[in-house]
């Protein structure tokens, strides 16, 4: 199988650097290898300005990404850098696309997908990739139940 390269932001908050590297693992079992461009502890920035990393770091990566890609776990929802990162994508015109962490069954999703979000599909490799493609735009409860979109409001994991 050859593999297919895409230039993707991961968002997701640091606590899931470990399952952001377990995902982009299933990926490139599929074939697809993700190029991250978000930042880890592998690639861990010093600065301290907000504005700095928003406009400096975060930006340009974003920018260069054709899809965002958010890994979905409990404590995403409340973070504030996940979210604004979906909105600058969205801006930015970007394929947004939520994976839910593999196992999870308890959280709900940032604001911001709910919003913007293409995709939001579960822990399946070949699902994951046609979302990132653009080959589907389907939204899925993690017990694999597909959802309509407008629904999500009221649906807590």
């Amino acid at each position: 199988m050859s593999e297919e390269i895409r230039n993707t932001f991961i968002s997701h908050i640091h606590e899931n650097d470990e399952g952001v590297s377990h995902l982009k693992g299933l990926l490139k079992r599929h074939g697809l290898v993700a190029r991250n461009y978000s930042i880890t502890t592998e690639k861990f920035n010093r600065a301290t300005d907000e504005n700095y990393i928003k406009s400096g770091i975060l930006a340009p990566r974003i920018k260069a990404a054709s899809t965002l890609v958010v890994y979905i776990s409990p404590e995403t929802k409340e973070s504030e850098w996940v979210n604004w990162e979906i909105e600058y994508a969205h801006k930015q015109g970007k394929r947004i696309v939520g994976v839910w962490e593999r196992g999870e069954r308890d959280c709900e999703i940032p604001e911001a997908l709910e919003r913007y979000g293409d995709a939001l599909v579960g822990w399946h490799g070949e699902s994951i990739i046609d979302a990132i493609n653009g080959d589907s735009d389907n939204w899925y409860k993690k017990d694999g139940d597909q959802w309509g979109r407008r629904s999500i409001k009221r649906y807590s994991c």
